[in-house]
């Protein structure tokens, strides 16, 4: 009688601390069920977001360049929705903040192309400072998704 008492209490016990392990398992697996899958994802719209230094006597150069390079050539890309150009005073950096319809869409750029195109801006810049380097470093590169 004794025997079977305990193997009843053991059995509650192992019922408890099976039901608290299965509470615990799906309880930390409900943030994963609000995350957005992969496909949709790449299906978002999505920010470049990029930060260069641009000393204050070479912004002219720049925003020059920018319009004569990057513009004409993001405008003939598929995805792309448009581009906006902060420059900050005190920091002397720019930041250029490139909408594109989804992730897929930019990131289906060949690096190669984006390449020739970074060559043409320099040379640009180049020509106009007459100096042997490019000045604009790049600070970051990033993405930004949009909310809501």
């Amino acid at each position: 009688m004794e025997l079977n008492l305990n193997l009843k209490f053991f059995f509650h016990r192992f019922c408890l601390i099976l039901i608290c392990l299965l509470v615990l398992i799906f309880q930390s697996d409900i943030p994963n069920l609000k995350a957005l899958p992969m496909d949709n994802y790449q299906s978002e719209m999505v920010i470049e977001e990029l930060r260069l230094k641009v000393p204050a006597d070479a912004k002219a150069a720049w925003l020059n360049a920018e319009k004569e390079i990057w513009d004409p050539w993001l405008s003939s890309q598929d995805g792309f929705l448009g581009r906006q150009l902060f420059w900050d005073k005190e920091k002397e950096e720019a930041l250029i903040l490139v909408s594109w319809e989804s992730k897929k869409l930019w990131k289906n750029i060949p690096m190669s192309e984006v390449n020739v195109v970074q060559e043409k801006f320099e040379d640009n810049v180049k020509t106009a400072l007459n100096v042997i380097k490019n000045p604009f470093e790049l600070i970051y590169e990033g993405e930004l998704d949009k909310q809501g």
